[in-house]
């Protein structure tokens, strides 16, 4: 089956089609929510720290994913996407009061409970689209997906920002909770009917919140996955910290050019979500990670240059290379966990990812202060190279294993506890 003919099929599943529909329109508004929030915050305050705190408060609650993410195996996940969109909605329109410093307390808490929401409902997401959309489709589905956040990501926040600039913070607030009103009607037309969830299993509530990690952990197709991903992301959020003094002290520009870096990097990522399907058909999953891995480090060394050629060339290759091991991973998140724990184990897998590139992005902040931005970069870059290796001659191993089978063409058997083997794509 050719790429185009896969991306039309999941387009035309009506289930996956309805999800990416309400993607794109909730991801609209939380990408626009999230630059106005820093730009609201510093206009209100003054305070640069205070504004860079926005992010963190969005970010915080994937912290607490394994804990979340139980929720979407507990409930009716249509049921639950549908109402935690109406909730976000809601939750936005007090913005409208936030007038002041002495009212933006009430943005933060805004910005957490919508992080957190956000948690609940793409684990709901990922265990819905895994129970309903063709095992052959689901890397398609999440490269798509990626498509559709990354090109929100281009183009939300300019949209954000102009309407900021000419009705102030609280119109984007209700534009934002206009596009979550929007989702809920979206995806309450799903054709799913999903079974109830039955009662909690027996066991400790330290049991419920680890069943995703263990899930993780005794595979030997997540693990070394999630554990690229999340190495990856840690060397990202090195590269995301040190991409102005990148501007200012190797390529000698004016901080404004870090926007066109961005958006030469959201364009790659925006290509390799339609690639993603048809590449995952023709590569092991590792291979293709770990590829993507390779290309994502080759940009983050090459930034140790100064050719604007080199620079542009640099960013697509991260846009490119980053997703590829995440894509991956969350496609072997859905197809080889059970439906009892997919919440919380996508969840997880998606906490594991994520939390190393917001320590990064602290840790570099810091270190761009006393360490050479080329001796960062080069570094980064080298360590980068290292995980792909690492990743790719596990492949190799994992192949050559007596009754092993090739990911491409075949499903390979798990370990101990690792639930059912890939399906043949």
């Amino acid at each position: 089956m050719g790429g185009g003919s896969a991306v039309v099929r999941v387009l035309r599943d009506r289930t996956a089609g309805r999800c990416l529909a309400g993607v794109v329109v909730s991801g609209f508004g939380t990408s626009a929510m999230w630059l106005t929030a820093g730009i609201w915050v510093k206009s209100l305050t003054g305070s640069n720290s205070l504004a860079a705190l926005t992010v963190c408060a969005m970010w915080a609650p994937v912290l607490a994913g394994p804990a979340l993410g139980a929720l979407a195996d507990r409930m009716d996940r249509k049921v639950l996407l549908v109402r935690g969109n109406l909730v976000l909605a809601c939750l936005l329109l007090p913005l409208v009061l936030v007038d002041s410093g002495r009212t933006v307390w009430l943005l933060f808490a805004v910005l957490a409970l919508y992080g957190a929401i956000g948690v609940v409902l793409d684990a709901a997401e990922a265990a819905l689209v895994a129970g309903t959309v063709p095992a052959s489709l689901l890397a398609d589905f999440n490269g798509l997906r990626m498509t559709a956040n990354e090109g929100m990501k281009l183009v939300a926040p300019l949209a954000g920002a102009g309407l900021y600039v000419r009705f102030g913070g609280p119109a984007v607030a209700l534009s934002a909770a206009a596009t979550c009103a929007l989702a809920a009607l979206v995806l309450a037309r799903l054709p799913v009917m999903s079974p109830p969830r039955g009662p909690a299993p027996a066991g400790s509530w330290r049991d419920e919140l680890t069943a995703g990690v263990r899930r993780i952990r005794a595979s030997a197709v997540l693990r070394p996955l999630v554990t690229a991903g999340a190495v990856t992301m840690l060397l990202a959020g090195v590269n995301g910290a040190v991409t102005f003094a990148y501007v200012d002290e190797v390529l000698g520009r004016a901080p404004a050019y870090a926007g066109v870096l961005y958006a030469v990097q959201g364009a790659g990522s925006v290509a390799v979500g339609v690639l993603a399907g048809p590449l995952l058909r023709r590569l092991p999953q590792r291979v293709f990670a770990a590829g993507g891995i390779a290309l994502f480090a080759l940009g983050v060394g090459a930034r140790t240059v100064e050719p604007d050629a080199v620079a542009l060339g640099a960013s697509a290759a991260i846009g490119f290379g980053l997703p590829c091991v995440l894509v991956a991973a969350m496609t072997a998140v859905q197809r080889e966990t059970p439906d009892a724990v997919l919440g919380r184990t996508a969840a997880t897998a998606g906490s594991l990812m994520t939390a190393p590139n917001a320590v990064a992005l602290a840790l570099g902040a810091g270190l761009v202060a006393v360490v050479d931005v080329r001796v960062l970069t080069a570094s980064a870059g080298a360590a980068g190279v290292l995980a792909a290796v690492a990743l790719a001659a596990g492949a190799r191993l994992r192949r050559g294993a007596p009754g092993a089978m090739d990911p491409a063409t075949g499903p390979a058997p798990s370990g101990p506890g690792a639930g059912p083997a890939s399906p043949q794509p």
